[in-house]
This record gives structure tokens, sequence and C-alpha cells, in this order.
């Protein structure tokens, strides 16, 4: 038996028997480096020290802080009812909210399962109330909380970011423009399914109200400009502004909405604390996993067996974009990102496409994948929160994820969407 079969059979048994990605991964290069690569096994601890060590990755702990923070304090009620005034009377309004709330919450957060949480409890009894059906109710939270993966900041790109060896800073401005057509995209339907189902309208807000919720969500609001503002105009790194953003959320709901108390921090950082260790293996055992397969040429055989060496640009395009949409309807996200980005970088620097632009739709498949059926990690948090049976939570997702798999077609043929920023920023 070669290589690559025992590396299929020890996975899958494992993923079957119901240990977490971490063991199949660690198993399998374990088993990899005894019985087949013949190479010093202290390098197995190397690879996954070397993957947890470059320092784009002390982000991660710091924006999942600052994630945990506002999630718990009042900074989705307060920027739900900012949205909610400007477009609430709209036919849809209520439904475009949710959108616009998910999008600007996970500007804040950079999580699709925080937005998940902090947008669906308050939200979803809301649009129940007003007529909407919860199938839709629930497949516009799981859909529209991808955003928060594009939108910075993104944990998916920061290990994009370092295992593809691409400016992570670039990959943050990339993700706004198809972030914010995946919102339009998702209010214009909004719009048409409550026209079509005859959603009634609330009363619209007056000017001082609206007033007085921009007021309100002003502080809430800086969060996205800090992080955005200052990466767009060279002021900070993106390792720089992770720090800043747990400030400026202790500041923003300890201090200023004293949502939080601060003995309540000390809880909230052992909540970051086992969340960061969990994604930290993941990217050791990742990393010690890619060695193995690049060790073994397992990706030259992929892309030679698939004829990719020598395809076109859109070819591969469309090849990474089915890799990582169906690795990630299965596994979670990190991983995927791990073991297939090794495979098809070399390909797209040989192709001379554009690294910012494959780091964008990866990050756009991770997102889609994640919120489709049948493993996606945004579905069982669903489940979770909603306590809702699964056939019903992913009812309503096949309009969502067509819209979504449209932007990334978009993506392939129209590449501005995603580097014009980014371009005017950094070249």
């Amino acid at each position: 038996m070669d290589l690559g079969t025992t590396i299929i059979i020890v996975m899958l048994g494992l993923l079957l028997l119901g240990f977490p990605m971490m063991v199949p991964l660690a198993s399998a290069s374990v088993i990899a480096f005894a019985f087949f690569l013949h190479i010093p096994h202290e390098i197995i601890i190397q690879q996954m020290v070397s993957g947890i060590s470059p320092v784009a990755l002390i982000a991660v702990p710091m924006f999942i802080f600052a994630a945990d923070i506002v999630t718990k304090g009042h900074t989705a009620s307060r920027l739900i009812d900012l949205a909610m005034t400007f477009v609430g009377h709209m036919r849809g309004g209520l439904a475009v909210t949710t959108a616009l709330g998910c999008t600007l919450f996970g500007a804040v957060s950079g999580s699709t399962q925080a937005t998940v949480v902090a947008m669906g409890g308050p939200l979803r009894p809301k649009m129940l109330e007003a007529g909407y059906k919860d199938s839709f109710t629930m497949a516009l939270i799981i859909n529209a909380s991808d955003i928060a993966f594009l939108i910075p900041p993104s944990i998916g790109m920061i290990v994009f970011g370092v295992v593809g060896k691409v400016s992570i800073g670039e990959l943050f401005i990339a993700g706004i423009g198809p972030g914010i057509l995946i919102l339009l995209l998702f209010s214009a339907y909004s719009v048409c399914y409550a026209k079509i189902n005859d959603i009634p309208t609330i009363p619209r807000r007056t000017w001082p109200e609206r007033a007085k919720a921009v007021v309100n969500a002003g502080p809430a609001i800086m969060f996205p400009v800090l992080i955005v503002g200052g990466i767009y105009l060279g002021w900070v790194s993106p390792t720089e502004v992770a720090a800043v953003s747990v400030i400026y959320a202790v500041i923003l709901e300890v201090l200023i909405f004293r949502s939080v108390k601060w003995h309540e921090l000390l809880h909230i950082a052992r909540s970051t604390g086992l969340i960061t260790a969990v994604v930290f293996i993941l990217v050791g055992a990742g990393t010690t996993f890619s060695f193995v397969i690049s060790f073994a040429q397992i990706p030259q055989a992929v892309i030679g067996a698939l004829a990719l060496d020598t395809a076109g640009p859109y070819t591969i395009l469309f090849a990474i974009s089915i890799a990582f949409f169906i690795g990630c309807m299965f596994v979670d996200p990190i991983v995927v990102i791990l073991v297939l980005t090794p495979i098809f970088m070399p390909l797209v620097n040989n192709a001379g496409i554009d690294p910012i632009l494959v780091g964008t739709l990866v990050t756009l498949q991770v997102a889609i994948g994640s919120a489709t059926p049948p493993f996606g990690c945004d579905i069982f948090t669903a489940i979770a929160i909603f306590r809702r049976p699964y056939a019903e939570v992913i009812k309503g997702t096949p309009p969502f994820i067509f819209m979504l798999l449209l932007v990334a077609v978009a993506l392939i043929f129209f590449p501005q969407i995603a580097t014009f920023l980014p371009e005017t920023a950094f070249r």
C-alpha cells in the first residue's frame, strides 16, 4: 500500500470514529514519518513548531479575544438598531437589516460563528414575528455571517497569508469589495422575497431617531474604521491593528457601553485561550501534514493527473474554487487552507495569477463551504443556537449558496472586484 492510500484510509477511519480533525492530521503524519519517509522523527516537532512560529499568527488570539469581548457586550444590539433606523421601513427592511447587521458585526468580530450567535439571537424572533419563514430567516443569518470571513479582520485570511506567503494587509483590503457585493445581492433577494410573500413594513424612523442611533452606534462603527483605515493608510500592520482592536474592544464594552465588567475579562480571556489552543494545534498539525504530502510529491501527482500544470489561469482558478468549496463542506476551514494552499500556490505562481485574488477567492469559498451541507461548521452553530433540526436549518440555504457562488464566478472573470482597493493602497 502506497503513502497516499494509507493517509486516506487512516484519516477517513479516524474521522468516522469521531476523532477531532487534529488527530487524523497528526496520526497520518506520524505514520508517514515512521513507515514511508525514513527521515528523523524530530522533524515532526520541528514542523509543528515552525507552523505556529510566524509573527503574523500573533494576530489570531488578539482578534479572537476582541471578538469574544464585543460578542458578550452591546455592540451587536447597537449595530442592529442603527441598521434598522435607516432601512427597516423598506419592503424587506428587517431582512436587509439582518444582512447589514451581519456585515457590520463581521467587520468587528471577524468570525462567522460569533456573528451567527450575536445576530441570530435578537434578529430571528423579530423576523419570525414580522412574518418571515423560519427557513429563510435561518438561512439568511447563516449565509450573511459568511461576509465576516471576507471583511477584515479575517482569521481565514491570516492563515492563508501565512501559509501562502501573501500580504495579509492586502488580503484584508481585498475582501471588502466581494463582501459588499454579497451584501447587495442578499439585500436584493430579501426585498424580492418580502414583496412576493407580502411581508408588512414598519414605520419610517424620524431623523432625530436616526441621529440618536448613529450616536449610540458611533463607537462600534469606529471599530472597522480603525482596522480598515489603519491598514489602508499604512499606519499599522495587521498584527498591530489586532492589538489595537483588543484595546478598543475593552474601551468600548467596559468603559463606554459598560456591558462587560473588569472581572469578566478574565473569563473571556480563558475562553479565548481555549479557542486559540485549538486553532494553533490545527495549524501545527496541518503544517506537518502539508510537509508530508509535499515531501512525498503528492501535490505534483495530483496536479499532473488533473493536467493543471498546463492549464490556463481560468481553469486553475475554477479548480481552486471547487477544491476549497468541497473541502470546507466536510472539514474545518483552517485545515482546508493549511492542506490545499501548498498544493495550489506553486501552480498559481507559475501561471502568474495575482495571489491576492487567489487568497480572496479561497477565503470566499471557505466561507461558502462553512455554510454548506453536509458538514459546514456554521450550520451546526445555528443548530445549537436556534435549537432547530438539521433539515430545517439547511432548507432555505440553496438560493444564498447560489448567490455566493455567483460572486465567486464574478471574482474569477472580474478580478478588479478584489484587487482594485489593494492596488490603490499598496501598489
